[in-house]
């Protein structure tokens, strides 16, 4: 069945090619059509386009595809085209010719856009969330472990002190402003398309407004074009968040990596969280973050894809839009699972107390050292010429009682204040 069937096939080789894999993602966003369309029965009620004892016969059916789809047992056949065709195809099955009025003052168009953006808010909400556990995490590890030193690194050579208090809350605070991306990616999403049918609306007196509030929409998309040309835009601002979240990830998935080093052993987690090698019996492999890493890497690349896909693209509907779903829902689940297991780990992370005894982190207290003598009075340049002299002669004795008392430094973490700002975002 195909919503725009007129009595005509089409070639099973066309069919196949322009169908792609859109009934296995349509299983993941056909309880947001059902929504969708269950907002949308009530409204043709309300207004008048169908008697309200119809309005009430499609609600109470679509309630009941809406179970059968929570409990895993709705099916797109290759017989149907999409979701779409499949559960009008049910409701006329059961209802007759009730069944075939639920797409009055509707098309596909809007259909996809709606049932897209409800599935955006929700994923959105669901990453919000587990950015949250993570800061939440992060911050709890940084004042657990606040009091133990970590080499700092630029260009990979030590540099200065650090601490875990540090890194945890680095990342901690990282989170906060990945997560302002991904509400603004929630406040694009959150505007009602239904109602723009193909992009140019109806001539139907449906009420927009009735279907906003149904759905749970903050507003509406008003103008029936602006709402076409949102499919593609919406997936790409989900994207860019989810991105900038990947981006930290990322980040903090190589640091653990290296970390876990023989070179480095810095931190290590329980042998349950790591994997083996098939040769070497000594190995303790940290696949996870490895993964993590890969999968990140990936969804930052999704902006871009989707840029190249919708990019020059005229007003009105194209079919290049469809395959915005095929990237951004895997994209999604993607990063879903990178939060969770990154999460997951973490809780099981242990660190080494006393990495900075090794003789060779010693050069990490110059600076330090250096700046003793320019509290003593000693001009900034004369004292940095001091002390490279000392280490180019094997002299320097390093000041390990090191004193940083400045906001944000590793002897005054601000960790209530990384925390404020993260209250202050709220929920989307």
């Amino acid at each position: 069945m195909k919503l725009w069937d007129k009595g005509f096939s089409t070639d099973k080789k066309i069919d196949h090619f322009t169908v792609g894999n859109d009934r296995e993602l349509d299983l993941l966003l056909a309880k947001y059509d059902v929504i969708a369309s269950i907002a949308h029965a009530k409204m043709l009620g309300k207004v008048g386009l169908i008697p309200q004892e119809e309005s009430e016969i499609l609600v109470k059916e679509l309630d009941a595809i809406a179970r059968n789809i929570a409990k895993g047992k709705f099916t797109i056949e290759d017989d149907f085209e999409d979701m779409h065709s499949k559960i009008e195809f049910l409701l006329t099955k059961k209802l007759g010719d009730t069944g075939k009025k639920i797409h009055t003052a509707r098309s596909r168009n809007d259909q996809v856009l709606v049932a897209m953006q409800l599935y955006l808010k929700n994923e959105l909400n669901e990453i919000e969330d587990g950015v949250k556990s993570l800061f939440d995490l992060l911050l709890n590890l940084a004042e657990k472990h606040k009091a133990i030193l970590l080499p700092g690194y630029t260009h990979l050579q030590i540099a200065m002190p650090s601490s875990f208090g540090l890194w945890f809350s680095a990342y901690a605070e990282s989170l906060v402003d990945d997560l302002q991306f991904i509400q603004a990616a929630y406040k694009i999403a959150d505007q009602n398309p239904l109602g723009s049918a193909a992009g140019y609306g109806s001539s139907f007196p449906i009420d927009r407004e009735f279907t906003t509030h149904e759905m749970g929409f903050e507003t509406l998309k008003y103008n029936v074009v602006a709402a076409q040309m949102g499919r593609g835009k919406v997936e790409r601002a989900t994207a860019f968040g989810i991105s900038s979240v990947a981006g930290t990830l990322s980040k903090l998935a190589m640091d653990i990596c290296l970390y876990m080093s023989q070179n480095f052993d810095f931190i290590s987690f329980p042998n349950e969280l790591t994997t083996g090698s098939s040769i070497m019996p000594h190995k303790k492999n940290p696949d996870v973050f490895e993964l993590i890493r890969a999968k990140c890497n990936k969804v930052q690349a999704v902006p871009n894809q989707l840029t190249l896909i919708t990019n020059n693209l005229p007003s009105g509907y194209h079919r290049d839009l469809q395959l915005v779903k095929e990237v951004i829902v895997p994209a999604i689940q993607d990063m879903k699972a990178c939060l969770e297991m990154m999460t997951f780990s973490l809780k099981e992370i242990q660190v080494n107390e006393d990495i900075l005894k090794d003789p060779k982190y010693d050069y990490l207290f110059s600076v330090d050292t250096l700046n003793e003598l320019v509290k003593n009075g000693l001009p900034f340049r004369d004292a940095y010429k001091t002390m490279g002299k000392a280490i180019e002669n094997g002299n320097f004795k390093p000041k390990r009682d090191i004193d940083h008392t400045h906001v944000g430094s590793l002897g005054n973490l601000c960790l209530e204040k990384i925390r404020a700002k993260m209250d202050s975002l709220g929920t989307s």
